[in-house]
């Protein structure tokens, strides 16, 4: 496979549930090490995408590659090609987070488990977390593991799908910083997610899925010469409530460190 060809290449895919038509031949592309955002309401078609993607459901016409390979006619190396995070954390909760690691690091046959989930528990930072069972961990704390879970076997194309929806504003970050972190260590990543602002931070391109069509696809600047130019006026900027939320957090943490070092 050339260096330059996309990672995944989707052309004139549909599919329908009896009458329900989910996709009308959807056609984009995903550069190799970058993150492509898949940007739709409910119902837009988004995990429909994925799934047929990532070989567990068949479209009912056109192609798909992922790493070069066909997702119809060669799906076992897709699936040796990939991993998929899907909307709600797959992790046990019985087990510790490191124990959850190194069972999945023994069921894709690494050479050395323990070593492979200490990494990416430093990784994620979870390692003081380490022996806590899953059940203890917060939101944003079971997604990283979940994410940490699908690098195993060190994928080239990670398929998350909506990542961070019931997550608070901390966690989300915490979220994005990782999905960051992914993408400059070389891997692919397809993002679908309902948060304007989640696309507009993370993606290197961003593709609009309605009523089963792209309606629109390419970067931030190119997206925005779609409409009219904004009208300028000199108002006064007000915080967000993300922005007042994340000080107030901040500040409250750094006081109580401050009190309990002067303890």
């Amino acid at each position: 496979m050339s260096t330059t060809a996309p990672a995944i290449r989707v052309s004139s895919m549909e599919k329908s549930y009896k009458d329900l038509h989910v996709l009308r031949g959807v056609d984009f592309e995903v550069a190799a090490g970058s993150i492509f955002a898949l940007l739709g309401s409910n119902g837009a078609g988004k995990t429909t995408i994925v799934r047929i993607l990532s070989t567990l459901l068949r479209s009912d016409a056109g192609t798909a590659t992922v790493n070069g390979y066909d997702v119809a006619t060669d799906p076992l190396r897709v699936r040796e090609s990939i991993s998929l995070t899907g909307q709600f954390a797959a992790v046990d909760e019985i087990l510790s987070g490191r124990e959850n690691l190194v069972l999945v690091a023994k069921l894709r046959h690494q050479d050395d488990p323990g070593r492979v989930a200490d990494d990416l528990l430093a990784q994620f930072n979870l390692s003081d977390a380490a022996t806590r069972k899953v059940s203890t961990y917060s939101g944003g704390m079971r997604r990283r593991l979940d994410i940490a879970m699908s690098l195993i076997g060190h994928p080239t194309v990670i398929f998350l799908d909506e990542p961070t929806t019931g997550l608070d504003p901390e966690a989300r970050l915490d979220v994005w910083q990782v999905i960051q972190g992914l993408a400059k260590s070389g891997t692919t990543v397809l993002l679908t997610t309902q948060y304007l602002d989640e696309a507009e931070q993370l993606a290197d391109r961003i593709a609009i899925l309605h009523q089963g069509c792209i309606i629109a696809n390419g970067t931030l600047a190119e997206l925005k010469q779609l409409i009219p130019p904004a009208k300028v006026e000199y108002v006064e900027k007000q915080p967000t409530l993300e922005e007042i939320f994340l000080a107030l957090v901040g500040n409250q943490n750094a006081t109580t460190e401050t009190s309990e070092e002067l303890s």
